[in-house]
């Protein structure tokens, strides 16, 4: 049974002795009910006392909408429920996690280009004093996987960088920063993403590292947090072959699971061998990797029967609530399991301070602040000024100014909206608008428009007479269920190439993937900035024109391994 003594609860015998009164009393569908972390509900379509009075979440999460909605949404469920929810939002980037007029702060790797952490604590602080004006009361955050591979889809700009000790001492600062305004972190993705080049919402990933290799980098990175009291790990949907492997040697390749339904990777690598006492949440459970691994009414048992004590997201509730309960009537989950799992979720509850010994949810006391406070917009123009980073300028195009090139063409690349764990943060206009402002005649290509005559017919002294510089800015940004992040160029003949780059002065700006070089690495200049939000624009152009130098560091390697990419 669990020890709520112990790390990360160290609760008093008087809550301890609370919660076992809480657990005999409650009801089997009561029990079933805390496993499940549900999508929040639309209030525009549900009825959300009735929801939470029929399925009895033990939490809520919910995508970013307007703050007033979510805040009356999460009033009427915590009202509705007798036992006092988590609330959860994907705290990433700023407080625009949960809703959307707050603070898009800046990108995990933009963080970690400024190399400091107090931009990390700003980022955790920011997006905690946001979140929890709203009633959000967990962040599922911070990210503390390792971007090992330049071509993995998904992590990316979310991550903060390929070098685990920047990893570990940025996430400790974003802990701190939501810990300050009572918001409880919770890392992911166990056991870490950013080996394989796949996304786990697609298939089952794999990390593919060693065991020894693993333990000295993921490993020690959540040795660490556990260490210092983190209460919460997220599972996700992927391999680590070797562990398992290693803790069942007569395991095969076909035994194999991912972490959200693998007992050896939970129980064993998780609590036994990192000595993990805490709350361990699915990644979201529609992803493909989570149900391609067995069918799903055999599934969801499995994971928790693997150790978990949550559950994120369903598909169709009453189906998945079904399975839960099927398996519970069957004996497949044990009472023991199933009580063990719900001390878990009652003891973080209690231990994070979400509510009384009496089961009623505990106000929060911190004062109320303006979304986008003069402090959160001084901190967002720090960051920018600090990490903006200058990879090359081979031919010393630097600074641009209207009397060096007077007429710049403008392409942008990417600046889509779909996809998830996209920012909108679209650039287009505040670029354009931006370069005439500060003197330049900009004429703006248009990948719909394509003038035929100069993609066929058109040389070099053509286009001289048209424009002095070509301005590449890349907004393709990190989204769930896509396979890419690469440079997409005009299908017919790379209309919007910069095939005129040894002629024509060319600049490559990327704000978003930073290993843009590999689809382009004979351009002279190349800066990376990281987060497409307004204020990071403005600091790349002044950077660009000689007004502020270049601060940033590589927090990845943006020449990806490839010699050419230096040249």
């Amino acid at each position: 049974m669990v020890d709520l003594t112990k790390k990360p609860y160290y609760l008093t015998a008087e809550q301890i002795n609370s919660i076992h009164q809480k657990l005999v009393k409650m009801s089997t569908k009561e029990k079933i009910g805390q496993l499940f972390f549900v999508i929040g509900p639309d209030a525009n379509t549900t009825d959300i006392p009735e929801f939470i009075h029929k399925y009895q979440p033990g939490g809520i999460m919910y995508r970013p909408d307007q703050a007033d909605k979510i805040k009356s949404s999460l009033i009427a469920a915590q009202a509705a429920s007798e036992i006092p929810l988590l609330t959860a939002a994907n705290l990433e980037s700023g407080g625009n996690g949960i809703v959307n007029e707050g603070t898009w702060f800046g990108t995990p790797l933009q963080v970690a280009a400024s190399d400091n952490p107090d931009n990390a604590y700003e980022l955790g602080n920011i997006s905690g004093i946001e979140a929890q004006q709203v009633g959000t009361n967990m962040a599922f955050a911070p990210i503390v996987d390792i971007d090992k591979n330049f071509r993995n889809p998904i992590m990316n700009t979310r991550t903060f960088g390929s070098d685990q000790a920047r990893v570990l001492a940025m996430s400790r600062a974003q802990i701190k920063g939501l810990h300050a305004n009572k918001v409880i972190p919770v890392i992911k993705h166990f056991p870490g993403d950013g080996v394989d080049e796949r996304d786990q919402h697609l298939l089952s990933s794999v990390n593919s590292l060693s065991k020894d290799d693993w333990m000295n980098s993921y490993g020690q990175i959540y040795q660490a947090l556990i260490d210092e009291g983190i209460p919460g790990v997220m599972i996700a949907h992927i391999f680590l072959p070797a562990w398992e492997k290693a803790l069942a040697p007569n395991t095969t390749n076909t035994d194999l699971r991912p972490a959200s339904s693998s007992k050896l990777l939970i129980n064993g690598l998780l609590r036994d061998v990192l000595q993990f006492n805490g709350l361990t949440i699915t990644d979201a459970t529609p992803m493909i990797g989570y149900n391609a691994a067995m069918p799903r009414r055999d599934l969801l048992p499995a994971t928790i029967n693997a150790g978990i004590d949550m559950i994120l997201f369903n598909k169709n509730i009453d189906e998945d609530y079904g399975f839960i309960t099927d398996a519970v009537q069957q004996g497949v989950i044990t009472q023991e399991r199933l009580n063990e799992a719900v001390l878990r979720i009652l003891g973080t509850k209690m231990a994070q301070k979400i509510m009384t010994t009496d089961y009623q949810l505990i106000a929060n006391d911190l004062p109320v602040a303006d979304l986008h406070s003069d402090q959160a917009l001084k901190a967002v123009a720090q960051l920018a000024d600090e990490s903006i980073t200058l990879v090359k300028d081979r031919d010393n195009l630097l600074p641009l100014t209207p009397q060096k090139y007077p007429r710049i063409r403008l392409v942008i690349l990417g600046d889509q909206d779909d996809g998830g764990f996209k920012e909108g943060g679209n650039i287009k206009d505040i670029v354009y608008q931006q370069l005439k402002e500060r003197g330049f005649q900009v004429t703006l290509f248009d990948q719909n428009k394509l003038d035929f005559h100069e993609v066929f017919e058109e040389g070099v002294a053509d286009l001289q007479a048209k424009f002095d510089l070509a301005l590449y800015i890349a907004n393709v940004e990190t989204a769930s269920n896509q396979t890419t992040t690469r440079l997409d160029w005009v299908h017919l003949m790379a209309a919007d190439a910069p095939w005129f780059m040894k002629s024509i002065p060319t600049v490559f700006a990327s704000t978003a993937n930073p290993y843009h070089l590999f689809d382009i690495p004979n351009v002279s200049t190349f800066i990376n900035a990281y987060t497409g939000n307004a204020t990071t624009i403005n600091a790349l152009l002044d950077k660009l024109m000689g007004k502020s130098t270049f601060k940033g560091i590589n927090p990845v390697d943006p020449f990806c391994g490839d010699f050419t990419t230096k040249l």
